[in-house]
């Protein structure tokens, strides 16, 4: 599970960092509002965990900001300011937690599973790009100019979730198998290669106008060629 922390103090993120890995969670620590804001819109995490004091731009609007480019991870407001009012303003502004400060890590983490176990079990929306469409309860791809669809095993659809959420976004190698075959997993490049081989094939197969394009050292990312 990864764990995107974005906290200005460098010893408090340093020592949530520590118990969340011991806990083998995967944790990127940034320290500014800008940086916790250009990861949250990645759309890679699990859940974010979001102080309100940063420099460059407070927790509140970079909340607002990845709510209105409908951002859905979870997310867990952690800051000093534990007063009412604020904390209505961030429950309102879409955050699914508020921690004030001091807190007991095993709050902390009592936190951060409840909110991802509760974004687990909302059903997947249906997503759309371009004409393909991907009905992830049924596990297809269908394209909605042909009306053709296909079946996709589970790695698959995995692959094609992270891609439809971040469209024309690069996204690395690692990303995509540290996402869909886990952090500690030893899958060679080669088995990336395979799978998005496949997909390919599908979205030919269905007829669909978007492709998975490969940037040489960099990664993948899902265009319309239309």
């Amino acid at each position: 599970m990864r764990i995107l922390l974005v906290e200005d103090e460098k010893s408090l993120s340093a020592a949530i960092c520590q118990v969340l890995k011991r806990e083998h969670f995967t944790v990127d620590p940034v320290y500014t509002g800008p940086e916790g804001l250009d990861n949250g819109m990645s759309g890679i995490y699990d859940a974010i965990v979001l102080d309100v004091m940063l420099p460059g731009k407070n927790g509140f609007s970079i909340l607002e900001e990845l709510r209105a480019a409908g951002v859905t991870t979870p997310v867990m407001m952690l800051t000093a300011r534990g007063d009412l009012e604020d904390r209505l303003r961030g429950l309102d502004g879409g955050a699914d937690y508020y921690l004030p400060k001091p807190f007991q890590m095993a709050e902390l983490l009592a936190c951060l599973r409840t909110i991802t176990r509760r974004r687990e079990s909302v059903p997947m929306e249906e997503m759309v790009f371009g004409d393909a469409q991907l009905l992830s309860r049924e596990g297809k791809l269908l394209c909605r100019e042909t009306g053709q669809s296909v079946k996709l095993g589970a790695k698959e659809l995995q692959l094609l979730e992270l891609l439809f959420r971040n469209p024309g976004q690069i996204l690395s190698k690692e990303t995509l198998i540290e996402r869909v075959w886990g952090f500690d997993n030893e899958s060679e490049y080669n088995n990336l290669e395979v799978y998005l081989s496949f997909i390919r094939k599908k979205l030919t197969f269905v007829g669909s106008q978007i492709k998975i394009k490969a940037a040489r050292g960099l990664g993948y990312s899902l265009e319309d060629t239309v």
